[in-house]
Parts: C-alpha cells; sequence; structure tokens
C-alpha cells in the first residue's frame, strides 16, 4: 500500500472543510495539488471518498468510514512523534541502573535525586546486584546502564570512565597510621589485616599490593562486605585495604582512610551500556550527574 501522510492530511482538510478550495487554503497547497492528493489516494484505495457537486463536497459512505480511522492513525502519528521528542528533550522515559550495593548507597541516591529534580518526567530505577549480575542485566536489557569496576576483558559492553579509585588503608583512631596523611604498603608488615573474600576484585589488587613489596598476605579476617571490614577496623581487629568510595561508609564508623603509596594501586569506575546501542539523551545526560558525584569522593590529594 503507497497511501502517503500528505494524501491522509488532504482528505481530511476537505472532509472537514467541506470543500477543496477552503481545504488547501488550511494547509498552505495549492489547489491543483491537493486534488491530485485526493485523487491519488481514492485511486490506491479503490473507493471514491467524496461525491462531488458544483456546490459542494460530501463524503461518500466509505469516506465517513475511512474519515474516522485515519484521523485515528494521524492522532496516534501526532502523538509518536510527540513522544519521541519528549525523549530527545529528556522530558520523559525510564532509566534502569544496576550497581554493587556499596556504589549503590554511596554514589547514587544523590544523584538520583539531582537528576529527578531537573527531569521530573523521567523514572529512574536502581537495583543493587553483584558485577556479574550487573553486566548480565546490562547486555540482555534489563538495565540501560550499570556502574561498578569490572574485569578489562569483558566483552559486549562499552565504558564511560567515571573516576580513578586509589585503594585506601582505613584504620582505628587509635591506630599508629592515625596521624599520617599517607602510608606505604611496607608499612603493613606485621599488622592484623582484614580482608575481603577472594571472590571481591578489591581482593586481588590487595594481593597485588602485598606481592609488589614482597610481603605475605595473612588476613585475621576475611569478609564479603565493606560494611563489615569497617566495623571490624572499628571494634580494633585491625586494618583494611579498601576502595575510596568505602569513605563514604567510614563516616559513620570511628575510622578514618589513608591513601596507599609506593605503589599506588587504582581502578577504573565506570558506567556500562551495551556495545552496538545507541545511549539514550536521557541516560547520557544521567552518566554526567553520575560522574560528577563520584568524583567527590576522591580525596584531594588524589587529584
Amino acid at each position: 500500500m503507497k497511501v502517503t501522510i500528505r494524501q491522509i492530511e488532504s482528505f481530511l482538510a476537505v472532509a472537514n472543510e467541506g470543500s477543496f478550495s477552503a481545504a488547501a487554503r488550511r494547509l498552505g497547497s495549492a489547489q491543483p495539488a491537493l486534488s491530485q492528493a485526493v485523487r491519488d489516494l481514492e485511486l490506491e484505495l479503490g473507493v471514491r471518498l467524496f461525491d462531488r457537486t458544483t456546490r459542494r463536497v460530501e463524503l461518500t459512505t466509505a469516506g465517513r468510514e475511512f474519515m474516522g480511522a485515519s484521523g485515528k492513525v494521524l492522532e496516534d502519528l501526532d502523538h509518536a512523534v510527540q513522544n519521541a521528542r519528549d525523549l530527545a528533550d529528556r522530558k520523559r522515559g525510564r532509566i534502569r541502573i544496576a550497581a554493587p550495593p556499596l556504589l549503590a548507597a554511596v554514589v547514587l541516591p544523590q544523584a538520583i535525586a539531582e537528576f529527578q529534580a531537573q527531569h521530573p518526567g523521567i523514572r529512574l530505577e536502581l537495583v543493587d546486584v553483584g558485577t556479574e549480575q550487573i553486566v548480565e542485566s546490562v547486555l540482555n536489557g534489563q538495565a540501560e546502564c550499570g556502574l561498578g569496576t569490572f574485569p578489562p576483558g569483558e566483552t559486549g559492553i562499552e565504558r564511560t570512565v567515571l573516576m580513578r579509585d586509589n585503594l585506601m588503608l582505613f584504620c582505628a583512631y587509635d591506630s599508629p597510621f592515625t596521624g599520617k596523611s599517607t602510608v606505604e604498603w611496607a608499612d603493613l608488615d606485621g599488622q592484623p589485616l582484614i580482608t575481603l573474600t577472594r571472590d571481591s576484585g578489591i581482593r586481588l589488587l590487595v594481593e597485588v599490593g602485598f606481592e609488589t613489596v614482597r610481603l605475605p598476605l595473612k588476613p585475621a579476617f576475611e569478609v564479603s562486605l565493606v560494611t563489615t571490614a569497617l566495623a571490624l577496623v572499628e571494634a580494633g581487629l585491625g586494618v583494611a585495604v579498601l576502595p575510596t568510595y568505602a569513605l563514604a561508609s567510614a563516616q559513620h564508623h570511628k575510622v578514618t582512610g589513608k591513601i596507599l603509596t609506593n605503589p599506588s594501586i587504582a581502578r577504573e569506575v565506570v558506567l556500562i551500556h551495551a556495545s552496538g546501542r545507541s545511549v539514550a539523551p536521557a541516560t547520557a545526560a544521567f552518566a554526567s550527574v553520575v560522574r560528577r558525584m563520584a568524583q567527590r569522593l576522591t580525596p584531594r590529594e588524589q587529584s
């Protein structure tokens, strides 16, 4: 079928005005062109839509039926165009973001609040899950984007770097490290160490740090959650090497964070989306807000 929008608009204008000349004036079109558009439509449909006399133009039975259906088509098209424009202008839409629990807690709440204040028509959904589930959610389309740190070989995703996250030493207020602004990895020799379990990417980086300065890694405690590690540090049971963004949770514990040097070990906190899929304007705008919030977590000494 080769019915065009122009033909439908011409037909509806004539039907509403009851006159080809009036319809042409309404559309800002030459009358011969409008008449031809209606004739072409009738030819395509195989039925007359108007009974024409020297005095008036009247809809046929087929014309009246086509008028209702075609009017709905144009109305739906107008809605579709407006919806697309609203998405482009970030007036409506939905963003679902997947993130690990700690990053979800310390970065995203304020980012979501700020973004929704700017774009109240966009609905934001947060899913706090593990790293593997984040990638899976992004790849299968369940989430528009994901926040976190991901192995460099991860395929099927594209990354936007938000911040570089240096490992830091967390210690209790009465620790011998409290008065220092920085701590070297070699200074951890003999210290009771609280680490995350071996399935954590952070734990792997801690092992790299100890291997670099040729110290044996013998954890006093191995836990799954950063918040648990901070609680053990607060209780004076040891020190912990954790990511920079743990500083936000550390505010709720009597612990302090120190930058680790020699070597400085960092990883990138990134926002990911599936490769080959375009990023909606709203998602791109939200990424900018998340980047700003994430960078606030970086101590000035690291900048």
